[in-house]
């Protein structure tokens, strides 16, 4: 079963793009150029709110396995 967490080893901020990417099985940098295209296409703010949700959302990967 899949789960969607934050990555503990693949992080930059919070780990919520290395998340994403194993979750959908890409590339983690792939999703973070993704997400500074609709940060640029979408002035900022919803990318940047949608994150902090993700961070507040999403456990971490050893909490995940818990």
């Amino acid at each position: 079963m899949k789960r969607l967490y934050r990555t503990v080893d693949d992080r930059k901020i919070a780990g919520v793009c290395g998340g994403l990417g194993k979750y959908f099985n890409i590339d983690p940098t792939v999703v973070r150029i993704l997400a500074l295209v609709l940060m640029i296409v979408t002035a900022v703010a919803p990318v940047v709110i949608g994150y902090f949700i993700g961070v507040f959302v999403m456990p971490n990967e050893t909490e995940a396995y818990d």
